[in-house]
Order: structure tokens, then sequence, then C-alpha cells
């Protein structure tokens, strides 16, 4: 009987290392490379108070303003206007900023959530570079936290720090309106993110995210993910490059609306996690060694 055990041991070690090796492979062989910046032609400018197009500033240019803030937005009519009232309302609080404190970036094909905050990144003026979503689930003058956060993190590495929002403290408030499937998903997904790529943060997903110019774009430079998991490949590039990372707890609410269908969508999620890790162990993905910035 021992000795049956055992062979039956010996036998499921092994399939699970042939499992491992042939799905490394897979995702050695399906892996693309790093998604060129390339824009279309309608994307290189954008509409100034005026109805005249201009062209679109580069992350490589020095700073004009002290805050971007980029916002990815698709099918958002009923959520987005209320989110950039609170946005503007609060930032004219802080600075006047003219004619031009709005540039809108029209997208000629959908490039996902990831893909649309890179391409905004890339065309960003500030400092400093929050991230923030169009529901407006986190409120805006929390952006005073992440601030807060980023500069106590100084001295930044080569001017290099980031910022996270968190809803970690919620979460037994969340659990208890969760069900107990959801709620076997979401720990699940923590548990991976930990395991396969992220240590040290409990909150990847939340999409209220605060950077210095340097810190984005050495991580975005290198950012392969487009979909729903690129925060955590955002952050596992940030770890690898030993970018000091604070994470702040902010307000949250749960806004109706949301385009996530819960099990498929973690199921992707999941799938996206194994490979970033797989593709970056088995070299199929590199590390962009960006220059430093003037």
């Amino acid at each position: 009987m021992a000795l049956l055990l055992l062979q039956l041991t010996v036998l499921g070690a092994a399939l699970a290392a042939a499992a491992l090796v042939l799905i490394s492979i897979i995702a050695f062989i399906t892996a693309t490379k790093m998604p060129a910046l390339h824009r279309h032609e309608e994307e290189k400018f954008f509409l100034n108070a005026k109805g005249q197009k201009e062209t679109l500033p580069s992350i490589w240019d020095s700073p004009t303003k002290q805050l971007s803030v980029v916002v990815p937005s698709y099918n958002e009519e009923k959520r987005l206007p209320v989110m950039m009232d609170e946005a503007l309302s609060y930032l004219e609080k802080r600075q006047k900023y003219g004619s031009d404190k709005v540039r809108v970036i029209t997208l000629v094909k959908n490039r996902g959530k990831g893909g649309a905050i890179r391409m905004g990144i890339s065309s960003s003026r500030g400092e400093k570079i929050l991230m923030a979503d169009a529901d407006g689930a986190t409120k805006f003058p929390d952006v005073e936290k992440l601030e807060k956060g980023l500069n106590d993190l100084q001295p930044w590495p080569n001017q290099m720090a980031i910022a996270c929002g968190s809803r970690a403290h919620l979460e037994k408030e969340s659990i208890a309106q969760r069900s107990y499937f959801r709620t076997l998903l979401m720990y699940g997904f923590h548990f991976l993110v930990w395991f396969l790529c992220v240590k040290g943060i409990r909150d990847t997903q939340c999409g209220f995210k605060l950077f210095t110019r340097e810190a984005a774009l050495r991580t975005f430079s290198s950012l392969h993910v487009e979909r729903w998991a690129f925060d955590v490949e955002l952050l596992y590039i940030a770890q690898f490059f030993k970018i000091p990372i604070a994470e702040i707890a902010v307000n949250w609410t749960e806004i109706e609306g949301s385009k996530l269908v819960p099990f498929w969508s973690w199921l992707q999620m999941g799938k996206d996690l194994l490979f970033i890790r797989l593709r970056y162990l088995t070299g199929a993905w590199r590390f962009e060694q960006t220059r430093k910035m003037n």
C-alpha cells in the first residue's frame, strides 16, 4: 500500500512538472513583443479650445505642469461627466489651469484599459502623473493622500516613486456584501498576485495611482499587458527596478456599470498572472532599460 502511494505521488509530481513545462512553452511561444507605442495619424493631435489641431507632447519632454491626470474612458457617457466635474472642481481650487486643462486623445482602435492609459501617460506634461478611473469610485481629493505618501518615500532613487490607492481597509465590509463564490474568487486572485508577481501590496487593482514622471516612464516603457491585469505587471516591473511603492488607504464607493464579468474576468486575469510570471522567467518578455530623463 505504501509503495502504491509513493508511486502515485511520484506520478502526480511528474505530471505536474510536465504540465508546468508545457504551459511555460505555450506562454513563451504565444508571447507577443512589447506593444510598440505606435500612434495613428489621428492620435498625434488634440483639439485645443479654438478647435485647432495641436501636436501632443511626449513624456520624454521636460514637464510643464505640476500634475497630469490620465482617465481611460470607453463607453462612459453616464459615469465620466460626474467624475470629471468632481476632479476639475477640486483641481481648479488648487490652481487655475487655463483653457488647456482638458485634452482628449481619441484612439483609433480599442487598446484596452492598460493600452489607453499608456497612451495618456506618454502624452503627459506633469512632474507627477495620476491615473484615475472614469467611474469616480475614488474621491478625487484623496490625491492629497497619495501626494503625501509619495513625499514620505523621499529620497526617491533616480526620482522614481509610486503611491497606490488601496481599498484593502474595506475588505471586511466588502466580504459581508459578497457571495461566498465571489469571496473565494477574490482570495484566489490575491493569492496568485502574491505568489506569482507582487509582494507587499494588498490591493493592486485600485485604479487610483500616482507616479513621479520618471517612475511612469520606466514602468510603462516595459508594459506588455494591455487589459485588466496590467496593474499587476506594472507593479511587478516597479518592484524589479526597486522603485519604492507606498500603499495608501483611500475612500472608495461601489459605482454601478462595471464592465467586469466576475467569473470569466477573474479567470482571464488568473491566466494573465501566470503568463506574466512565466514570460519574464523564460525571457520571452524583457524589462526595458530606459535612459535617465534630463
